[in-house]
């Protein structure tokens, strides 16, 4: 196989962290915001304030798209490090851009559904919050785990 064809397999890994990443955001951003717009219709219909805040819970998967971005790059520059006549590590790109953004899109996909929780419970009682943002952060850990520890093995 020759050094173009192994590029071009190892920034196909790094599109698909990308991409994987961004799929679970997008999941993950429409699950908590399904959740915040009915915590929203519930406090107008008591006719209670509608907390805005709501909108950290819908915007919180997004990260993992930044994440997915950040090691997309990271990816990129090492297939083209590869130059003419070097060695692309092209099936461990492939395998770290799948299973990573599948750990990055899983992670932004439960964060939205915590988010979602945290939407409702808080729209409902106004307490909270900390505890809520903080389920949140350790669901995200996951992801950050992912973008550091993928880094290595490449």
């Amino acid at each position: 196989m020759d050094t173009q064809m192994m590029t071009s397999l190892g920034n196909a890994g790094a599109a698909a962290v990308l991409g994987l990443a961004a799929m679970g955001s997008a999941l993950g951003t429409g699950t908590a915001g399904m959740a915040a717009i009915g915590a929203w219709k519930k406090c107008y219909a008591q006719s209670k304030t509608a907390p805005f805040i709501l909108m950290i819970f819908i915007g919180a998967p997004l990260s993992q798209t930044i994440y997915g971005m950040i090691l997309m790059f990271q990816m990129n520059r090492l297939a083209e490090l590869g130059g003419e006549n070097a060695f692309v590590n092209w099936p461990a790109m492939i395998s770290a851009g799948i299973f990573g953004g599948l750990a990055m899109g899983a992670s932004s996909w439960f964060q939205g559904k915590a988010g979602a929780a945290g939407a409702d419970a808080l729209a409902e009682t106004g307490q909270g919050f900390g505890n809520y943002l903080m389920t949140i952060g350790i669901v995200e850990t996951v992801a950050l785990f992912v973008l550091v520890f993928i880094q290595t093995t490449l």
